[in-house]
């Protein structure tokens, strides 16, 4: 069947492309109980993706591949990091303190999955161990709160409800931009050459993202054969998790812009990027002209795509977050919560849905310098996502006994594939969607933490 105007149409149309896009949809699946139609979200996520690809292959090879996707694949894309195997246990997505905590007025979420936030988030409460935390907490005012492990270095957002969120000035700000901003750039620099099998063949992406949008963003790119460097600061390891379910099909290396030497090899790979994506926090990169701008003037070919969690304009526009805060901020948890306690959504939705997004942006950012010359540029934020995924009610809330009755007839196992690790062979879902019947898959497997050298591997 083809996929009918709704969620797709919104994310195609927000690209910049043209038409009604042309899907073939089979098989079904769902993600789990939500207020919100996450299953015709991620179809919509990953289908664009998979358009956008057939899209590039088309503008550099002059055939169009048929784009083809399985629904219970596109579900299960959505909580990839939960469906990993190893030969032994991996650790907990998320820390003891990353958490919903109850305040003397409401409730707020916490993020301490890293060592330098749980520090912060400490150091804001008057330092008392972590197993006195909650009881610190229940005693301040939960807007108060935040704003002190803000100002700590730390990330948390207080609950809030959609009503509220709509009221407070980054609310406001938000609700004035659309799902995400597509644009050309106006200097011609030379255009992408023929592909190869795939549509991202002898593409090069430079890969500055962290935690799970990004490097799931990235890693699609991989699926569709580009060459993907993923590149992190020495000093802020990632957490293996994300490391395992985010770096599949890329190799990584470890460079610090901050010293003269590593800026010269950095400035060197963007020279001959044809991608960068990059997810630290607005201004975070700034000094070290590495923002979107001062890309665009220095690299004119480069395709730019950003994120970042709050948007870039309103009072919160240079705040540190994640999946998590923004769903207790802008009112899913409240809506997946129950009675006074708040919930979240099953799976992390803003973060897998952004990152399909940010793939497909990018697609269409290098089929615009395939056409014209002209490098495409995008900017995404999660609460754009929320906004996003918010607007689609789910078309009736499923019961939890069928949730599970459903779940049960998708076996992820079916959609596994074997690839090497730092921790050995480890099962992780294949990249979803087929081109032309041929089913997408990864390049290579997990590279550990830097272990790569800091160049290009195809000349």
């Amino acid at each position: 069947m083809t996929a009918q105007p709704g969620p797709l149409q919104e994310a195609w149309s927000a690209l910049g492309a043209r038409g009604a896009p042309e899907l073939d949809l089979y098989g079904s699946g769902t993600i789990g109980p939500s207020p919100y139609a996450l299953d015709e979200v991620a179809v919509a996520a990953v289908g664009a993706t998979l358009l956008a690809g057939a899209e590039l292959a088309e503008a550099r090879a002059g055939v169009r591949p048929e784009a083809s996707l399985d629904r219970a694949h596109a579900a299960l894309a959505f909580a990839s990091e939960r469906l990993l195997k190893a030969d032994r246990a991996l650790g907990a997505g998320f820390a003891p303190l990353s958490r919903f905590a109850a305040t003397s007025d409401g409730h707020i979420r916490l993020h301490a999955n890293y060592p330098h936030h749980r520090a912060a988030l400490l150091r804001a409460l008057g330092d008392p161990s972590e197993e006195h935390a909650l009881e610190t907490i229940g005693a301040c005012a939960a807007e108060e709160l935040e704003s002190s492990i803000v100002a700590a270095g730390g990330a948390a957002a207080a609950v809030r409800s959609a009503g509220d969120w709509l009221e407070h000035p980054q609310g406001r700000a938000a609700a004035e931009l659309g799902l995400l901003d597509f644009e050309i750039g106006e200097t011609e620099t030379p255009a992408l050459a023929a592909s190869g099998a795939l549509p991202c063949a002898g593409v090069r992406v430079l890969d500055l993202t962290r935690v799970i949008a990004g490097p799931v963003g990235t890693r699609m790119l991989a699926a569709l054969g580009a060459e993907v460097l993923r590149v992190d600061p020495p000093t802020m390891p990632e957490l293996e998790l994300h490391v395992l379910d985010g770096c599949v099909g890329k190799r990584s290396a470890l460079l610090d812009a901050r010293a003269s030497t590593d800026r010269e090899t950095l400035e060197r790979l963007l020279m001959d990027a044809d991608v960068l994506v990059q997810g630290y926090r607005p201004g975070a990169l700034a000094r070290l002209g590495l923002d979107a701008d001062a890309l665009r003037e220095r690299h004119p070919h480069l395709v730019t795509v950003t994120l970042s969690a709050w948007g870039e304009t309103g009072p919160w526009g240079q705040r540190r977050g994640f999946d998590s805060l923004v769903q207790a901020a802008c009112g899913i948890a409240r809506a997946c919560g129950e009675e006074d306690e708040p919930g979240a959504l099953p799976v992390q939705a803003l973060d897998h849905a952004s990152c399909y997004l940010i793939a497909a942006a990018a697609l269409r950012g290098l089929t615009a310098r395939a056409l014209s010359g002209r490098a495409g540029h995008a900017r995404l934020a999660l609460t754009r996502t929320a906004a996003w995924v918010m607007r689609h009610a789910a078309p009736a809330a499923p019961t939890t006994a069928t949730a599970t009755a459903t779940a049960r007839q998708i076996d992820p196992e079916d959609y596994r594939v074997t690839v090497s690790s730092p921790r050995g062979p480890l099962r992780c879902l294949a990249p979803p969607g087929s081109l032309d019947g041929r089913a997408l898959g990864w390049p290579c497997g997990v590279s550990a933490p830097g272990s790569d050298p800091p160049r290009w591997q195809s000349v």
